[in-house]
């Protein structure tokens, strides 16, 4: 019995070294699959970057350098096509730029703090009507946009607010973008302890000063990245803008860029110098708010 017990240990390592021991095949199948993600990657990243790269180096072309290789570097670049797009008798550009400016603005201060507060109230009321209310709201972000766009213009042509701004910034805040709101508030509201709410209740606070002075200041990385994603998305926005004002009554940027391509010949050279101005703005935007929307992301994904 002992004999016995005294050769076991030397068989366990010896069966770990010939586990230990590289397969050819296995090795080679490994190396396939590693560079397979890579080209993989690399692809994707290309079809991301491409349009991107178009449209900055077409910015700066004439037109006969865009329809002979669209994909050249400009040789000798030029600014005329910026020059040109902020010269039109339209001002398109500077109209634009000033209606999607102040759409995302009206839109986002008042999707904040709706959603905000709503989830603050939502973290506070059982489990069961917490779900059906988050439930109700996933269905916003379910249903594509354009089945509930007749809808929504009937409603504000019953509220006498078709074919303006007030009507498009009630269809955004209405809309889905609302429920993207309260999905990241309410996923953020988890990570805050009860304690703190309960510690300012304790000590008098109502319900809104709680949520204005002690959970909105907590609430600042979420908010940050609530405020680049919808901005980002009502900016992009081309739908609601075309249908709810109409050609007639006003355009945003993206809208006018639609009516810039025209229907027989186009002027590529000041197309793509619209469409770099056009963004200018969010990218702008992006990068002056990009350490609270990292900070956001990080933490609602640690805690």
């Amino acid at each position: 019995m002992s004999t016995s017990t005294s050769q076991r240990p030397a068989v366990q390592p010896r069966a770990a070294a010939l586990g230990a021991v590289p397969v050819p095949g296995r090795d080679r199948r490994r190396a396939w699959t590693s560079r397979g993600h890579l080209v993989a990657a690399g692809l994707l990243t290309l079809a991301f970057v491409s349009p991107v790269y178009l449209t900055i180096v077409n910015a700066f072309k004439s037109q006969d350098q865009i329809i002979r290789n669209p994909a050249a570097p400009p040789a000798p670049p030029t600014t005329g096509n910026l020059t040109d797009a902020l010269a039109r008798p339209d001002r398109i550009v500077q109209i634009g730029l000033t209606n999607s400016a102040v759409t995302v603005v009206a839109s986002v201060l008042l999707i904040i703090p709706l959603g905000a507060a709503l989830s603050f109230w939502l973290s506070r009321r059982p489990a069961l009507l917490r779900r059906i209310v988050l439930a109700c709201f996933g269905a916003g972000l379910m249903i594509p946009p354009a089945v509930v766009l007749l809808p929504t213009i009937r409603i504000l042509a019953f509220l006498h607010l078709d074919h303006t701004y007030a009507g498009l910034v009630l269809a955004n805040v209405g809309g889905g973008y609302l429920s993207f709101a309260v999905f990241v508030y309410s996923g953020f509201l988890r990570s805050i302890p009860a304690e703190i709410v309960e510690a300012a209740t304790v000590d008098g606070a109502r319900s809104l000063r709680v949520w204005w002075t002690i959970v909105m200041p907590l609430l600042r990385p979420a908010t940050a990245t609530v405020t680049i994603f919808l901005s980002l998305w009502i900016w992009n926005d081309f739908m609601n803008p075309q249908f709810i004002l109409g050609p007639l009554h006003g355009q945003t940027i993206t809208t006018g860029i639609y009516q810039s391509v025209g229907q027989f010949s186009t002027n590529y050279a000041q197309l793509f110098g619209v469409m770099l101005l056009a963004a200018v703005v969010p990218v702008a935007g992006y990068l002056a708010l990009q350490k609270q929307f990292i900070a956001g992301l990080t933490s609602g994904a640690t805690k």
